[in-house]
């Protein structure tokens, strides 16, 4: 995984229940425009996981968004910080459901 100093102080805003994702973190994953991840989103080709961490993980949020065959998931906490960035992708293989689902994975 890596880390978020390659974000250049990219932080994620945490209004309440909704954390909201600065497009071009989100573009630059999945080599899209801005633009282009705002229509994605609107379309449903790209589509989203939000969880909360509860526990040991209280104060954490795990951000997935799916693209295709790509998985990017962002682990941040109550500030917005970045904390772990991972992509995932499984080329020709499509993405396992079990991807799309909240969980351990």
């Amino acid at each position: 995984m890596n880390k978020s100093a390659r974000h250049d102080g990219m932080r994620i805003e945490i209004d309440g229940e909704d954390p909201c994702v600065d497009a071009r973190l989100v573009a630059e994953a999945f080599a899209l425009t801005p633009e282009a991840v705002m229509a994605s989103l609107r379309e449903g080709t790209i589509t989203t996981l939000t969880e909360r961490g509860a526990g040991e993980d209280a104060g954490r949020w795990r951000l997935s968004f799916f693209h295709g065959n790509c998985r990017l998931r962002l682990v941040v906490d109550e500030a917005g910080t970045i904390l772990q960035h991972s992509r995932i992708d499984f080329g020709e293989t499509p993405l396992p459901p079990s991807m799309r689902r909240p969980g351990d994975r």
